[in-house]
């Protein structure tokens, strides 16, 4: 067994990835602060084909070394737009026939791995700041809360780490890899 080339894994360029039909996700970042999990979701966006990101409120945007340190060019193949309100997101989303799932520790939560999404269906993912989460408001404007469980003594996972799970187990119940 060996270990194989970045020009042996047969990955699009820029222009193939924006050509491309999308699996039917966004991601909606609320107010992170850290630049490196903004670049962080970049790269999941991109690595799964997410359709977009939507940078909303003090959640820092491209072009910056911080972002692009965690990226390495995803903000180049992922489309995304700035809104300064998480709520006119949602709801311009809304619009759009996306379901809203925000992920959050809530009193009527679903279990990630007990969420089935419908393969028919627009799906939008909303995390939260890293210390205060997802607002309370975006939280009552979502069809549904979804919560990652957890067994140890920390109450939450880095923004980064939760993009991967929720994207990766969504998509494999959409489209099994």
């Amino acid at each position: 067994m060996r270990k194989l080339k970045n020009e042996e894994l047969g990955r699009k360029d820029v222009e193939e990835f924006k050509s491309t039909d999308k699996n039917p996700l966004v991601i909606v970042l609320d107010n992170v602060r850290s630049m490196h999990n903004v670049g962080s979701a970049f790269r999941t966006a991109d690595a799964f084909l997410i359709e977009k990101i939507y940078l909303c409120g003090i959640t820092a945007t491209p072009p910056h070394r911080e972002i692009h340190k965690t990226a390495l060019g995803a903000t180049e193949s992922v489309e995304w737009s700035f809104v300064d309100k998480t709520s006119d997101a949602i709801l311009q989303l809304k619009k759009q026939g996306y379901t809203i799932l925000s992920i959050e520790q809530a009193d009527k939560s679903i279990d990630l791995h007990e969420f089935n999404p419908e393969k028919d269906k627009k799906y939008a993912l909303v995390f939260g700041n890293e210390v205060y989460g997802v607002e309370d408001e975006i939280v009552k404007m979502s069809d549904y809360v979804l919560e990652i469980p957890q067994f140890g003594t920390k109450h939450s996972l880095n923004i980064s780490v939760s993009v991967g799970v929720v994207v990766w187990d969504l998509l494999n119940k959409i489209r099994p890899f």
